[in-house]
């Protein structure tokens, strides 16, 4: 088993480059392919949008099929995803590559995190949980500073065919190296309708659907072009800027599964952590250009207060019966991932109506909206229901 885990691993490492990567290569698309910001957050919001749409049939296919041929077949898709945005001629094929390469991404974490609900003890869900998706946040330290590194030596193209190559061996590794655990009694019964029907389920899928999106749109597409337009960085001050805010999600990822212990609470730990995102981007909204130390001291605020992610899915997975674990967190994976895919739609579409001057106007309104989104969120949030294992 560790061995299946330690490619999954992999796997999610992969998962965090590709929804975080097209930040730094934005201005070689735009000179070679002529891609718009908004073309590329467009691009982004597919990446998002077909993963989320995935998790209904990866929920059934986990509980049903299991992690192995689950989690091997679909990456495989996602490296022909790869190799087609490493020949990409314009936009559009930039678009289909990242919708291909969500699909590929989205049942990695989902089959690792199946493998905890099912082969370790409860309470260490949120801590392996965590991580994981720091390990995996590696991926979103490579699509920063070293990615920049390795395009200006190669070239983008020959840097992401490589990677779909490598995107190909980790799922040829996952079909060889995992192991599904054992089925449980009832687990062919059960279906989405009784997990909705769940109404203390309810709050904590609303936070689910503000507590990542915040972080993923800023660091996955748009701290590239602010710190151009604002501060006129450079395309290597915009991989050092991606770099901080990067490490700074690793960071919290590692923090709050010891956290959960000390307050005993995940409750009031979700509603800290992401409180302080809201004051982070309260702060951007009042002074969007006063620096860029500021502003990078900020954002990596927002990375770091804003890793909640898996101690929201261990809230939601402790309401969940154990025939129903896959499809449990798949739905909570569900409400994470496409609140992100309709951040950076939404945030692409307000970026191409804003004016153009001055520089600030437009980041202004992005940053307003994303404080909006979450602090309604953590409104509703607050009448959850606390629940330790």
């Amino acid at each position: 088993m560790r061995a299946g885990l330690t490619a999954l691993v992999a796997a999610y490492v992969l998962s965090q480059f590709y929804r975080a990567f097209l930040a730094v290569l934005a201005p070689a698309l735009e000179a070679d392919l002529g891609a718009s910001a908004s073309d590329l957050a467009m691009a982004s919001g597919y990446w998002f949008l077909t993963f989320a749409a995935m998790q209904v049939p990866v929920g059934w296919a986990l509980d049903r099929v299991g992690p192995r041929l689950t989690a091997a077949s679909l990456l495989a898709i996602g490296g022909v995803g790869a190799l087609i945005f490493a020949t990409a001629k314009g936009a559009g094929a930039i678009q289909l590559a990242m919708a291909l390469i969500g699909v590929g991404c989205s049942p990695v974490l989902m089959a690792a995190f199946y493998i905890f609900a099912r082969e370790f003890s409860p309470t260490a869900f949120a801590t392996l949980a965590g991580v994981t998706i720091g390990i995996g946040s590696l991926g979103n330290i490579g699509a920063s500073l070293p990615l920049t590194m390795v395009v200006e030596a190669v070239g983008w193209r020959l840097a992401i065919g490589i990677l779909g190559g490598v995107t190909l061996a980790i799922a040829a590794l996952l079909a060889l190296l995992i192991r599904d655990p054992a089925r449980v009694e009832g687990e062919a019964s059960g279906s989405l309708t009784e997990l909705l029907r769940m109404r203390a389920l309810w709050p904590v899928l609303i936070m689910m659907a503000v507590c990542y999106a915040p972080a993923a749109s800023i660091r996955g597409l748009w701290i590239g072009p602010y710190f151009r337009d604002v501060f006129g960085a450079d395309a290597g001050t915009i991989g050092q800027a991606s770099l901080i805010m990067g490490l700074a999600m690793v960071a919290g990822n590692f923090a709050y599964g010891p956290m959960e212990r000390v307050l005993r609470s995940r409750k009031r730990l979700i509603l800290g952590g992401n409180l302080a995102v809201l004051a982070c981007f309260a702060l951007l909204w009042l002074m969007p250009a006063a620096s860029g130390a500021v502003a990078l001291g900020l954002l990596a605020g927002i990375g770091f207060f804003g890793a909640s992610f898996p101690t929201t899915v261990a809230h939601g997975r402790a309401f969940v019966p154990p025939h129903l674990i896959g499809r449990g967190v798949t739905l909570l994976n569900l409400f994470g991932i496409a609140s992100a895919g309709l951040m950076q739609q939404a945030t692409g579409w307000l970026y191409a109506a804003a004016p153009t001057q001055p520089a600030t106007a437009a980041y202004t309104t992005l940053f307003g909206f994303i404080a909006l989104w979450l602090a309604v969120g953590l409104v509703i949030y607050a009448f959850a229901q606390d629940r330790m294992d």
